[in-house]
Parts: structure tokens; sequence; C-alpha cells
């Protein structure tokens, strides 16, 4: 029996579940953290007379007792995201159903009738002398399912957080409700490996100062989170939050200062996490809950400058294709709020949209990088849609590069002993030419990311090793070259820089030679601004060095910069000498190696100085 909110009061105050549910209704069920698991039991015990009724719900933090076989009489589950062991296990043996849908969309099943409502069982805290209950740690479909239900039945938990912002429910709203204190789920903190440690690293470099962010359930944004001490004025606008909030929110460094929609508020549709997170959200004035057709509405989420949106992935294939809700044929979670918040990053003026994933799986067997598709998957977020792809090897960079280009980034970070395998397969396909003979390799010697930030005349680089899918930025570089630069760097009056020609000088075995560049980024392009390169000697420990600078930023120091980097990391490849070739009217250049300590040596060529530098000399 239940309490009846809006009996008269001649009527009995109590309530049986047969005067409002009968079969064949379908009931919404609350949502992630907030399952009222107390109202189901209720219904389960009293169900005689009762079957076919239609579950509907999202992420449910819960044993998901409705979902087991003994129920499947009496429930039909139809679930818009599937977590939870029951409700996965349901799906995979045809007991249950899996509807894809956007989160932003789902309140409009609600609203437009597609999928009617009947009775919505929620969670909710005590109401406050007003008479006003709160939706607490999920407000996200609930308010929707609230709104257009026929029937609100609700589950007055006083452990249940009061949270601000749109969260809140009158209990003349409640057709009947039972008080049933109830611990909610706790979601614990992650321990990170290895793998994610280097994602999050990855992932953390590419949030300015003054981002707002989106972040995910699991070890990835955790992660991420960890790596943004640093950072300043970040703000957040995300369909869930976690305990990794926390430290960031007391210590300053996310404060919403920057957002340029909801200034000032930490804007979310759900928690999930710790009970020191629900205790943090109870009252707290600078978080508010919005519902999910509000916090994921792409265009909403535009409305934030610099968007950061981070999720994660089951599979991406060589064009940049994202399968986040299956393996194969097996359905595994959900389109959920990661197409929204993908596109409302993009749309966002300086947005950036990235999907971050392990290189494979856990036992290492299977690449999550692939040539193709395993059969049964669906795409979640279309390769128009994906601009960045993180794994532990690496950030690609996807947006308006070509098939080609694509394939070569994505090979890049995959897992090494994949990569050979990837390249052979879109070969198959003509995706990638023949004469790109060389894999990517990695130059560690950089540091853990192989990427170093650098501010040259109060601009900000980027240094890094040149790359394969670098062929068409290298043949701009060469082409923003003037006759003069070409001839010092060439010593002949070199004209064209074919696709051939740059694929060769892209294609690196980095283990063996070394080819830095050093990048800019305009708006959301990256441009090469200089390029320096060593080639080992056959037969020796000596390198031959070479370095050429975009002529609008020269007299920076640059040069100076790039190297020291290259003699830094031939000293620890145990190099033993340096060696250069430069026109003897090449004054700038003379002077830059004889600055970075080169001495002239005799030259054959008398219209060449030769320069030495001992490395094994010195610091």
């Amino acid at each position: 029996m239940l309490n009846r909110t809006r009996a008269n009061p001649d009527e009995n105050s109590d309530i049986a579940w047969n005067e409002i549910l009968k079969s064949g209704d379908r009931v919404f069920i609350g949502s992630n953290a907030a399952v009222p698991n107390a109202l189901i039991d209720n219904l389960i015990q009293n169900k005689e007379g009762l079957h076919d009724i239609e579950i509907i719900h999202i992420l449910t933090m819960s044993e998901s007792v409705w979902a087991k076989p003994e129920y499947q009489s009496l429930f039909k589950v139809n679930t818009l995201f599937i977590g939870g062991k029951n409700v996965r296990q349901a799906i995979n043996e045809g007991r249950a159903d899996y509807t894809p849908c956007f989160l932003s969309e789902v309140p409009n099943l609600f609203k437009e009738k597609i999928l009617p409502l009947n009775v919505a069982l929620i969670m909710v805290s005590p109401p406050d002398q007003y008479g006003y209950c709160s939706l607490g740690v999920s407000v996200d479909v609930v308010a929707a399912a609230v709104k257009e239900a026929k029937y609100v039945i609700a589950q007055i938990n006083p452990k249940m957080p009061r949270t601000n912002g749109h969260s809140f429910v009158h209990m003349n709203q409640i057709h009947a409700w039972c008080e049933v204190s109830q611990d909610l789920p706790i979601l614990e903190v992650p321990e990170l490996d290895a793998v994610t440690e280097q994602i999050g690293q990855y992932v953390a470099m590419l949030i300015e100062n003054g981002a707002t962010l989106q972040l995910g359930i699991g070890k990835i944004p955790d992660a991420v989170l960890r790596y943004l001490n640093h950072h300043k004025d970040l703000g957040i606008h995300s369909e869930m939050i976690s305990d990794g909030i926390i430290d960031l929110m007391l210590n300053g460094v996310i404060n919403n200062r920057k957002k340029t929609f909801h200034t000032g508020k930490t804007i979310t549709t759900f928690c999930m996490g710790t009970q020191k997170l629900y205790n943090f959200v109870d009252g707290n004035p600078h978080i508010e809950f919005y519902p999910s057709e509000h916090v994921n509405s792409p265009l909403v989420i535009a409305r934030n400058d610099n968007m950061v949106a981070i999720n994660s992935a089951i599979e991406v294939d060589l064009t940049g294709q994202v399968v986040s809700d299956s393996i194969g044929y097996k359905f595994f979670s959900g389109i959920g709020g990661q197409v929204d918040f993908i596109r409302g990053a993009s749309l966002s003026k300086g947005g950036k949209p990235i999907i971050a994933l392990p290189s494979t799986t856990k036992d290492g067997k299977i690449s999550r990088i692939v040539s193709h598709l395993t059969e049964g998957g669906g795409v979640v977020t279309s390769r128009g849609d994906v601009r960045y792809v993180v794994t532990e090897y690496g950030i690609a960079y996807l947006q308006g590069k070509s098939i080609r280009e694509r394939s070569l980034e994505l090979i890049r970070i995959a897992h090494p002993k994949f990569r050979d395998q990837l390249l052979a397969e879109v070969r198959q396909h003509y995706w990638v030419p023949e004469y790109q003979n060389n894999k990517p390799t990695s130059v560690p010697e950089l540091g853990p990311i192989e990427t170093k930030k650098m501010v040259f005349g109060g601009k900000s680089f980027t240094l890094r090793p040149l790359r394969p899918a670098d062929e068409r930025k290298l043949q701009e570089f060469f082409y923003s070259h003037n006759k003069e630069t070409l001839l010092m760097r060439y010593n002949h009056l070199m004209r064209q820089m074919t696709r051939e020609k740059s694929c060769d000088l892209v294609s690196v075995d980095q283990q063996k030679h070394l080819a830095l560049c050093l990048t800019s980024n305009e708006q959301l392009g990256e441009t090469i601004q200089a390029v320096a390169r060593y080639y080992l000697i056959p037969n020796t420990l000596h390198c031959e060095v070479a370095l050429v600078i975009k002529e609008t930023e020269r007299g920076k120091g640059i040069a100076n910069a790039m190297i020291k980097e290259m003699i830094q990391i031939a000293r620890l490849r145990g190099l033993k000498k340096m060696q250069a070739s430069v026109r003897n009217d090449n004054f700038p250049m003379l002077s830059i190696f004889k600055k970075a300590g080169f001495t002239s040596v005799s030259a054959e060529n008398h219209q060449e100085i030769s320069l030495e530098f001992e490395l094994l000399s010195g610091a």
C-alpha cells in the first residue's frame, strides 16, 4: 500500500497498485543512482493480476531485479541505455529490448507520446517547508517522466541530497508515495593503470585554460581530471559529474568564471560517485542540475565557448567511425550523450570534441583501432563528427583530413604490434599508396607524451615528431618558402615538392634518424613553422643535421632551441658527433650553429663550410 497525496479528505489515505496500474502499462523507472528500489520491491510483492508491464529506463545503478528471468512474465524491459549485469544479460538473451536514442531526445519520446508513460517510479528527497522535493542526484530524463506520466509514484528517501537547479518536484505532482531510507549506490574512484594515465595526460594537453568540460563515466575522465591541477578558470557543462571535480572545485581550478553560458555554475544532469560526492552536491549553490533536454542540447552546449567534450569508444575504424554501444552484435551500453556533446563541442567557438580509448582490449590481443568495423558493430559517432582521437600512443587530429591522412594518423596512435597489419589492410583499398612505405615510429626522448609546448616571441608552439600524415603540411611548408630559403636549404633552387617526395620526407624511421617539427595552431588548423632533422651516418655514431625555419618566425630563438633538443636526443641515444654543412654565404645559419657550440672544420666543397659538435663533451 502507498500513501495517497491527492486523496479527497473523506477517502482512505492509502492507495493500492491495482488502482493505478494495469497489465500492459508502460512504467518508467528512475535513473542512474536514483533507482527507487523500495517501490520496485513493493510492486513485485503486490504483482497479483499484473503481467506484461513494459519497464523503460536509461542507465540504472541497481541490481535491476525487474530484468531477472523469473520476472519476464511480469515485466517486459525496454532500455534506452544498457547498464548492469541483469539488463545486459536480458538484452543478449532476447528477453529485453534496447531502443537507441540520443539522451537529449529521450524526453521528447515521452512528450510526443511516442513512448507514452502510464506510471513514473522515482526517488526524491523529503519535501521542504514549501512542499518541494528534489530529484537529487538524477534529474536527466526523470524530470520529463514526471511531467508526462499519468501517475507519479515517489520513494521519499531521507538520504537523497537536495540539489539545486531545475531539480524540484512539488508534492502535488506526486500521486502516491512511500518513505523508505535507502543508501545511494557507490561508484568507487577507479584505480588508474599506466595506459589510462597516459591517455589522461594527452587529453589534458588539449584542454586550454578557460575551457568548459564535459566528461563521461570511467577511468579516462578521472585520469584527465587528475592532470588538470595546474589549469586555470575551467568550467563544467556535463551530462555527468563524479568525484574528480571535487578537489578541482575546492582548489579553484574549476570556478566557471570563463563560461559563456551559465557563468559561475557547474552544470550537470546527474552525478554518480562516492558518498563524498553526494555530500558535496547536497545544497551546493555552485552546482546546478538541469533536465537532459537542456544540458544535452547541442545548441545549448555550443553556447559555451571552448567546449571540450571527452567521450570513449569500443572501437574506431581508420576512417574515423566510432562504435561505442556494441561489441559486434552484442549491445553493451547505449548512445547516451556522446553525439549530443560531440556535436555541441563541434559547434562551439574553439570547441574540441575528443574520443579517447586504449589502443587495445584489456588483454592486449585485439586492436581497438581497426581497418574495418567488427561485423554487427554500429556507428554511434560518424566519421564526419570526429575531430580528435586519443590513445596512449598520442593524439590523432582528423578534421579536414583525407581518408589517407586519417588512416595514417590513426595507425600512428594504434598499438605498435598492429600497425603493420593495419597499414597492409588499408592498402588493399588504395587508401594509402605503396610508396608511403614506413609506419610511424616514436621519439620517446621527447618525454612520455612526445610533445613539448614552447613559447617564442609571445606565441605558443608545439614541438613534436614529424609524422607520415604530415605529408600535405610539409608540402605547404615547402611552398611557403621564398627563393632565398630554398637556395640556402637545398643548395639549388628547388621548385617542386611532389607528393612522393613529401611522403618520403615524413616517413622517417625515428628510432634511427630524427625529424622534428615545430607547429602552431591557426584557430583549429595546425601549421608547420620549422623542421629540424638529423640523419645517422651509416656505420658510425655520427649524424648530419639540417633545419629550416619559416621566414616569418626567424629571430625568435627557434633554431637554437631545436638544435638543443636534437643534441639532447642524440646524446641519449649514445651518438658521438654531430655534423652540419652550411653554404658559406648563409651567415644567419652559420651564426646559429656556432652559437650552439659547433666549430668549423675543413671543407671539401669551397662553397660550403663544414661544422662539427662533439656530443660526448660538455653538459
